[in-house]
């Protein structure tokens, strides 16, 4: 290794396409592996498996900067983002449709080029990962970049996945604030927000979404957007009357409660620019670490990962005519937040199916002929409003048979048995769908039963793979669920967390405190104060803290920007950090140019938890006064 700077001399090899970053995150535990040592090579572990590689989308995490013996410091880092990924929509209800591996690979320094300053010394690691855009002069701190061949390269050992079905991570061993989005998405393993970064540059990756940042250098105000009407999804010149008239962008959203805060409209702001752009939400993931996709973003995450899959899994074979003397059958993907519909038309007749997934020609009296027998399957989800999303190829899928009554099925055994289902390692959450799917025969598909507690249990019309648990209101505390295949001895079974993990909060000492019957307790501040949440669980698994305030958007508790193990911290009018602005009281502020008006008088805390299993803990509250020194 030369004296010169690697990442200079390298920066045509690095990370061609990258946005500057926000925030990042990701959530769940490593398997456990031998640490790989340089002389070794790399070591690909499964940290997530929910079917064949080459049928789901995967997640490719690689760390830079972390020796040998550092290795269980890079497994840290990728449970603490995984779990906060899995608490973010859309991945909470399509964890199911991800796979998730991580390629360890030890360097042979510790840390990453150009970290914290371009005056600190080069790194031997094995991606090259460097701040400043890799050691450029004429970049900016936080952007973090890699070497793109190396980072492929590694990518390539995970059987079954190529670029079309994954999205790479590096992850760089380091405490700064950083991270990038394009080809690559890259983030900084160990800073307090980092495993709010993750999710952050995984929207520009996978999704196209774009910063919405009003300014391009921090503290610098991004001056007037002079574009034509942008490409952006989320991001546009129209005003909401024109959006309406014209049926344009997220006009299908506006007036509605922002899943990030306030209401779904046109707050200007975005593209780097302070003013002449606009964006459908005051703050979301996109412009600020910590809270939600909105709706409109939401919307397009969905459509990014489901293109990734193929919702038909498997089916009967299509490639021949075959006989009407047999059953059909389609298998799903078996999203976690609400099952796929499947519908049955023959000769575009629409048949009475009610959602199975098998089809009985046998009892249709299929006259002679040739027929055309289709199965559809569509992703109903809440979360797509555009009819052209929903009918696209990654929200809708066909089948199509032709039927001859005049062909004979050949019989041949079929021993019956589970063929998939949703993991039993683990505890289910009390709103997730459950899924069960078996092999199948020319003459029937075993029936699959379902308990709970040995109850029996029904589930949504005539589709018996897919248990709703939202529609049994199941009681707090921990259940047993079962699936049994019938004529046989084979059964599944499930835990299912019917209680939510439970938070408390710590604040600093206030100057009186307030309790009123009928009232959540109030407390009194004339200034800055503190404020921790602690989270415990019935069950193993980390647990996702978050609060708003006066009814604005959940934002995710990470500690402090500069130490996580700090409490987070308020003040009437924010605190300037690297020239953002965080805990402001009352009316949020992120840059310095916002209004830094104290808001005196009374405000509502509100916290939760989200559980790994991913129950939501109802939502409690104080209140704090904030009065004039």
């Amino acid at each position: 290794m030369t004296s010169q700077r690697k990442g200079v001399r390298r920066a045509a090899a690095r990370l061609a396409a990258v946005c500057l970053l926000a925030a990042g995150l990701v959530g769940t535990t490593p398997a456990a592996a031998g640490t790989p040592t340089p002389d070794e090579g790399p070591a690909v572990v499964p940290v997530q498996t929910t079917g064949p590689a080459d049928r789901r989308f995967n997640l490719v995490f690689m760390g830079d900067g972390y020796t040998a013996a550092e290795m269980p410091a890079f497994r840290a880092d990728l449970e603490r983002h995984l779990n906060t990924l899995w608490s973010i929509e859309p991945f909470a209800s399509y964890r199911s449709y991800v796979n998730v591996w991580a390629v360890e690979v030890p360097s042979a320094e510790s840390g990453v080029d150009c970290d914290p300053g371009l005056t600190a010394p080069a790194r031997d690691t094995a991606l090259d990962m460097g701040f400043w855009g890799g050691c450029d002069p004429d970049s900016v701190q936080r952007l973090l970049t890699v070497d793109s061949r190396k980072a492929g390269a590694l990518a390539d050992l995970v059987p079954g996945t190529s670029r079309a079905n994954r999205q790479i991570v590096a992850l760089a061993h380091s405490d700064t604030y950083g991270g990038a989005g394009g080809s690559y998405a890259t983030a900084s393993g160990g800073n307090a927000l980092s495993s709010l970064i993750t999710p952050h540059e995984i929207g520009h990756s996978l999704g196209g979404l774009q910063d919405e940042y009003d300014y391009y250098a921090r503290g610098v105000p991004g001056g007037t957007y002079e574009g034509t009407e942008p490409s952006s999804a989320h991001h546009t010149l129209l005003t909401e009357e024109q959006m309406r008239e014209q049926r344009a962008k997220w006009w299908r959203w506006l007036g509605e409660e922002s899943e990030s805060g306030g209401v779904i409209g046109r707050h200007e702001g975005g593209m780097y620019s302070t003013k002449g752009v606009w964006r459908p939400s005051r703050h979301s993931l996109m412009k600020t670490l910590g809270y939600a996709f909105d709706q409109v973003e939401r919307e397009v995450m969905v459509r990014a990962i489901s293109a990734k899959v193929d919702l038909v899994q498997d089916h009967t074979p299509d490639t021949a005519p075959i006989g009407a003397d047999r059953t059909v059958w389609v298998d799903t993907l078996h999203p976690v937040g609400g099952a796929l519909s499947v519908s049955w038309k023959l000769d575009g007749r629409t048949l009475d199916t009610r959602g199975a997934r098998t089809v009985d020609l046998r009892r249709l009296r299929v006259s002679p002929g040739t027929h055309t027998l289709t199965a559809t399957v569509t992703d109903p989800t809440p979360f797509v409003r555009d009819p052209a999303v929903r009918a696209s190829a990654a929200l809708t899928r066909t089948v199509d048979w032709t039927v001859d009554p005049s062909l004979t099925t050949v019989r041949s055994p079929e021993v019956p048995g589970f063929t998939g289902h949703t993991p039993t390692g683990s505890p289910v959450g009390a709103r997730s769908v459950v899924h069960a799917e078996t092999s199948h025969a020319v003459d029937a598909t075993p029936a699959v039963r379902w308990r709970l507690d040995g109850r029996p249990v029904a589930t949504a019309g005539r589709n018996d793979r897919d248990l709703d648990l939202r529609s049994l209101r199941i009681a707090p505390g921990t259940h047993t669920l079962t699936a049994r295949l019938v004529g046989t001895e084979e059964e599944l079974s499930w835990t299912v967390d019917g209680r939510p993990a439970t938070s408390a909060y710590e604040l600093s000492e206030p100057l009186r405190t307030v309790r009123r019957p009928g009232r959540p307790v109030e407390y009194v501040y004339d200034g800055a104060f503190t404020m921790r949440l602690t989270a415990r669980d019935d069950q193993e698994g980390a647990v996702v803290s978050q609060f708003r305030v006066d009814g604005d958007g959940w934002y995710t508790y990470y500690g402090w920007p500069t130490d996580a193990s700090a409490p987070f911290r308020f003040s009437p009018g924010g605190t300037v950090i690297d020239d953002l602005v965080y805990g402001k009281l009352g009316r949020s502020r992120a840059v310095p140019w916002d209004d830094a008006t104290p808001d005196h008088g009374t405000h509502t805390v509100e916290y939760r938890t989200i559980d790994a299993a991913g129950n939501i803990g109802r939502a409690r509250s104080f209140l704090v006064t904030l009065v004039k020194p």
